[in-house]
């Protein structure tokens, strides 16, 4: 049987079934690219429900597997060498995945980096942008009078989602008609920001029929549907 005792988060979040990827993690934008992610390929896993309302992030538990203190992180039992592999970083996560399976990512060389440049893209500007924003119009950020910081988030969201709109002109997904990780990455933000953050109108959304429409694919999928909920909030 596989022994996860040496990793102290797991005597915080026990792992009923060891032999399984263990994922701490909560439904949020970049928690769910990992849990869609597990459900596309049908690898099994063990999903523990990492809660910030009770600051379950700053745990020495989840401390000692990602030390700064963002989920998602996975302990995968059969890592390479057979051995387990602690990871975090919602990125590092889907690239690993997608090679342990050979899914979601071209076996061509220059259409898999031009897959991790688009993965690049949501975590140093889709992610961070979106999530401004939703703090400046939907969180604290509504109670500051000055409102060029939450101007300047919108007109960059806006801009990101043009570099979007023109890049999914007559291609189904973001590589074309292969759906990867890219799309995994970048959809789930687009989704928080129009439907959490409250952000649609603020940011013309209606201007980006491309992405809109590809969204709706995204979250046609059995798979997305599913893993958006994973973990399940109490």
């Amino acid at each position: 049987m596989t022994d996860l005792s040496a990793y102290p988060i797991t005597r915080k979040w026990p792992a009923r079934h060891p032999e399984r990827i263990q994922l701490y993690s909560l439904p949020t934008p970049n928690g769910v690219k990992v849990s869609i992610m597990l459900e596309e390929t049908g690898l099994p896993y063990e999903a523990h429900l990492v809660s910030f309302d009770t600051n379950d992030q700053m745990s020495p538990e989840f401390l000692s597997l990602n030390p700064n203190n963002k989920i998602p992180a996975i302990i995968d039992p059969n890592g390479p060498g057979g051995k387990p592999l602690p990871l975090f970083e919602s990125g590092a996560i889907l690239l690993y995945l997608a090679e342990k399976t050979g899914r979601f990512i071209p076996a061509d060389a220059a259409a898999r980096y031009e897959t991790i440049q688009w993965l690049m893209f949501q975590m140093g500007g889709v992610g961070p942008m979106f999530g401004q924003l939703g703090f400046f119009h939907k969180f604290a950020g509504r109670e500051y009078e000055d409102k060029r910081p939450r101007d300047r988030y919108v007109a960059e969201s806006s801009r990101l989602l043009g570099v979007l709109n023109t890049r999914l002109e007559g291609r189904q997904w973001i590589m074309g008609d292969d759906y990867t990780i890219a799309d995994m990455a970048i959809f789930p933000w687009v989704r928080n920001l129009i439907g959490f953050y409250e952000a649609g109108d603020l940011v013309g959304i209606d201007q980006y029929p491309n992405v809109t429409r590809a969204l709706q694919a995204f979250v046609a999928r059995p798979a997305v549907e599913k893993g958006l909920n994973i973990p399940p909030r109490p």
